[in-house]
């Protein structure tokens, strides 16, 4: 079979992997919008591609597991090379190494950090595992676009099987500041990693300059190019704010190209599914049900980085300060587990679970309801119309790397001209978004004035601050993103990729 051109390594397999009647099929997701599936826009656009993934398998089985299937689907044609992995090692790799040692340092929670269970032998050879695999499906010169910390010794691994392959990485985390990195005791390991790639890449400017600073605290970097960072990136006045981005570092002789681009939502898709009947019959609906309430809705998972507890604390506060309040709005919040396996995430929805319980037991009447917790999934498409329907969308982690949820209830907003977007000034969408209400999700008096202000704006300045951020989720969306990254790998490996083709 023919190598490919552009080998995809990411943890997650790009497809629903479905048992009907006895039988595995793979479904494709049924909506667009999201991580995978603008990864696998790329498919179209190179003659041969593969993605490499993990999947846990027992042992007895693994002499009859398919390490390679051929997809087929709306996104081209493509081989998904998937690792067989052990529960011990899924365990120790992902649940422990990553989530419970990587994560927290990473969002700068030092104090979630737990090195003592971490099998340090185990994420090198799972990470060593997927080199393996991505160099199989590579053909000569291709691409080997690496995505996310829990892959962070793949790289150096690849350049060691294969030096005529050009590596990327895309970073979709934040990443903290050199004294934070390195309370890692990998530090060393994972930098030398990295700067075995030829282009590393960022969601804002702010994360590729800590790298930056982190790589030369640790090994002889030299700082070749740096570039002021564009008005459209919010080079100052916000938390994550930085006046210049590196662009192009060395390393032993070596150059690095480094990527500040945060990714984009599918606002195309999110228009179709505006004009849709069905969303609008769904609209209708919720519309009924609030009976002229004011609507809130929040969207996020059961992570003590998401802020929810904070969001909740902040509106049990609305609540009691603003009597007039009461009975006429709602709250809808989404906290799906982010590993249910997990103590420290049961812990978390634990005390969701508790303090939602507590508001809705001290304010809640025979007619309102002041909050409803959503704690599994809701369908996209429903989705889209909870967004069209909520005078404030409220968003404020603690940390986060980018945070789609914003850019899509912008988008969803598009043909309304009103709505208000409460955002963290930590997350890394507040630098593209800066005419959102910003929150310091740190201070409980700032919380407090933000949704104030997000209630109480009149529709006019609703209507500007949104047709700001529209431009800037249009312009810059899923597949600007896609086209900008192709023409950068086009850079790296000359004839072996085509001239960018995505469409809008």
């Amino acid at each position: 079979m023919k190598k490919s051109d552009l080998v995809i390594v990411y943890h997650r397999q790009p497809y629903e992997e479905v048992v009907e009647d006895g039988k595995t099929t793979y479904r494709e997701h049924a909506s667009p919008n999201g991580i995978v599936p603008t990864l696998k826009s790329f498919f179209g656009a190179v003659d041969q591609a593969a993605w490499v993934a993990w999947k846990q398998v027992d042992p007895k089985a693994q002499k009859r597991f398919e390490r390679v299937v051929r997809i087929e689907d709306s996104y081209g044609s493509y081989n998904v090379s998937r690792l067989p992995l052990t529960a011990h090692q899924v365990r120790s790799f992902y649940h422990v190494t990553s989530k419970e040692a990587l994560w927290p340092i990473l969002h700068s929670f030092p104090e979630k950090y737990n090195y003592d269970p971490v099998d340090w032998e185990t994420f090198r050879e799972v990470n060593w595992l997927f080199a393996e695999a991505a160099v199989a499906e590579a053909a000569e010169n291709a691409v080997v676009w690496v995505h996310d910390y829990n892959l962070w010794l793949v790289p150096r691994y690849v350049k060691q099987f294969r030096p005529d392959v050009k590596v990327a990485f895309f970073h979709h985390t934040p990443f903290p500041e050199p004294s934070m990195f390195n309370i890692l005791p990998w530090r060393a390991e994972i930098i030398e990693s990295l700067l075995a790639c030829d282009l590393v890449g960022f969601h804002v400017p702010r994360y590729a300059m800590n790298f930056v600073s982190t790589a030369r605290s640790l090994k002889k970097v030299e700082m070749i190019e740096e570039v002021p960072v564009g008005d459209g990136l919010s080079p100052y006045g916000m938390a994550l704010s930085v006046p210049q981005v590196p662009t192009r570092i060395g390393y032993e002789g070596r150059e690095i190209a480094i990527e500040a681009l945060p990714v984009g939502t599918n606002a195309g898709f999110i228009d179709e599914l505006c004009r849709n009947p069905s969303t609008h019959a769904r609209e209708a609906d919720i519309r009924a049900a609030l009976g002229g309430r004011k609507f809130i809705v929040s969207v996020g998972r059961s992570d003590y980085t998401k802020g929810t507890r904070d969001l909740l604390l902040a509106y049990e506060r609305l609540l009691g300060r603003r009597p007039e309040l009461r009975e006429n709005v709602q709250l809808m919040v989404t906290s799906v587990s982010a590993n249910a396996g997990m103590a420290a995430y049961r812990t978390v929805q634990r005390e969701i679970e508790q303090i939602a319980g507590r508001i809705s037991g001290r304010y809640a009447t025979f007619s309102w309801q002041p909050l409803v917790l959503f704690t599994s999934a809701i369908p996209f498409e429903e989705l889209v119309a909870y967004y069209r329907c909520a005078d404030v969308c409220w968003i404020t982690p603690l940390r986060d790397g980018l945070n789609l949820v914003a850019k899509e209830y912008v988008a969803a907003r598009a043909d309304m001209k009103s709505g208000a977007l409460v955002l963290s000034e930590f997350t890394g969408a507040a630098v593209e978004l800066p005419t959102a209400v910003m929150a310091n999700p740190y201070s409980n008096r700032n919380m407090d004035s933000a949704i104030d202000q997000a209630l109480d704006m009149s529709p006019e300045e609703q209507g500007e601050r949104l047709a700001a951020m529209l431009e800037q989720v249009r312009r810059y969306d899923s597949a600007h993103w896609a086209r900008h990254t192709l023409a950068r790998f086009r850079d790296l490996a000359g004839a072996g990729l085509p001239q960018p083709e995505i469409a809008a």
